[in-house]
């Protein structure tokens, strides 16, 4: 029985420090699917990226148009699991290895975020494994609920006899023992069908998790989420936020608006069908229009079947009144939620935008004025071998999940002699690719 049916996402293993480990990584959006296999290896730090305990090299890449998906959900089974396939399949075939296992971003479903703090008499004189395991199980087991999942159950920090901000405590001397905890739910609808549809391909769900934590993962420097930084993800269907403090992911939200609904808005506007409105937005697409725009003319093909009928010309700048209202509308949304948010009390908060739709023309100027807050272009930091096309600001969830298993112990709590034990759904059939290749 799948641990969504007790409301709790699949978890992943931690990933030793000391060994090379091959990871898969699976984001299934509203408009693409992407499937990365990388490999692993220890001990290659990096002056911006200091917790890392692993260099990320992709070794496989497999990228197709999603289908049979609605705003980051499953709307047609059928659809998605042969788009799931077909980037599987292609990922495999370039990296010459066969899965049984990935991780998975979740952007729909409503994600939230919720605190919790606990405390327990320690038993003994000093802070004992059994301690720790105690108050992480109560942190979990406090958010289930029905008609939720929990996706992370992340400590954010311990306190000893009232001290707080506490990082490792075991083997110190308390009377009273607590925990402040971060834990990040989502409607279970939308995690158990992506479920199903990966399944439905043979393969298994490694772990299931927040795609804005991952975005912040693949594209946030050490010292962004020491001072405190906002994640926001510009996906086709959802939008999504993470908000790091302190080094710690210490918040999520998100929404059911983004790019397509901006497609969808020019697509009316000039009267033309989506897919090239899509298009016309890829590569045309402002929020800003400058002086050159009145000059720089882009046909629009005629909605009828008739191929003979000529295409209406508009200039560059005739396509702004269309995206700019719906790009606004967005920015408001997000910095309203992130009003509400712990970010709130990081005044030089610096704000990263990943997503595809973050590529529009004159997006960071127009999401510095309304959010008031400097903001940057996301990509993926510190993984290489990626092709040149999924190196931009669209991929950053895809290369955070494969940065995931170096931070997959924070929700793990395990006696140290055991830790650094090489498990997990991955090893199962690549142990003996790592042996002939190590």
């Amino acid at each position: 029985m799948s641990l969504l049916e007790f409301g709790v996402a699949p978890k992943m293993k931690p990933v030793s420090p000391r060994r090379a480990a091959l990871v898969a990584a699976l984001d299934i959006g509203t408009s693409k699917v992407v499937c990365l296999i990388a490999r692993l290896e220890p001990g290659r730090a990096h002056d911006v990226l200091r917790r890392r305990s692993h260099a990320v090299e992709v070794i496989g890449f497999g990228h197709t148009e999603a289908r049979g998906m609605k705003a980051g959900g499953v709307a047609d089974l059928e659809a998605a699991d042969f788009a799931i396939r077909q980037a599987v399949e292609r990922a495999e075939q370039s990296a010459g290895v066969h899965l049984e296992s990935v991780a998975v971003s979740v952007s729909a479903g409503r994600l939230a975020s919720e605190r919790f703090t606990a405390s327990v008499e320690v038993a003994g004189p000093s802070i004992r494994d059994t301690d720790i395991a105690r108050l992480l199980q109560a942190g979990s087991q406090h958010s289930v609920r029905e008609g939720r999942v929990v996706l992370h159950s992340l400590p954010l920090g311990y306190a000893i006899d009232g001290v707080h901000g506490i990082r490792d405590p075991r083997g110190m001397l308390a009377q009273r023992f607590g925990l402040d905890m971060h834990i990040v739910t989502a409607d279970v609808a939308a995690p158990r069908n992506l479920m199903l549809a990966i399944e439905r391909g043979q393969l298994s769900v490694e772990a299931m998790v927040a795609a804005p934590y991952m975005s912040g993962l693949a594209a946030l420097a050490d010292d962004e989420a020491d001072l405190g930084a906002a994640v926001v993800d510009l996906g086709a269907g959802t939008t999504t936020i993470a908000v790091f403090s302190g080094g710690r992911f210490v918040h999520a939200d998100g929404f059911a608006v983004g790019g397509h609904h901006v497609t969808m808005d020019l697509a009316r506007g000039l009267n033309a069908r989506v897919a090239d409105a899509e298009r016309i937005k890829t590569f045309y697409g402002t929020v800003v229009s400058g002086m050159s725009d009145e000059r720089d003319m882009i046909p629009v093909p005629a909605v009828g079947s008739d191929s003979r009928e000529p295409p209406q010309v508009v200039s560059r700048a005739a396509l702004v009144p269309f995206i700019r209202p719906r790009v606004e509308e967005i920015l408001e949304m997000v910095r309203d939620r992130l009003a509400a948010s712990p970010f709130a009390a990081e005044p030089q908060g610096t704000v990263v935008l990943t997503g595809g739709a973050s590529q529009l023309a004159g997006l960071v100027d127009l999401a510095s004025r309304v959010l008031g807050r400097q903001v940057r272009i996301g990509r993926p930091l510190g993984v290489s071998g990626l092709p040149d096309a999924a190196k931009g600001p669209a991929f950053a969830v895809a290369s955070g999940l494969l940065v995931y298993p170096q931070a997959a112990h924070l929700e793990h709590f395990e006696p140290r002699k055991t830790r650094q034990m090489m498990t997990g759904g991955y090893f199962t059939k690549v142990r003996r690719w790592l042996r002939e290749s190590f």
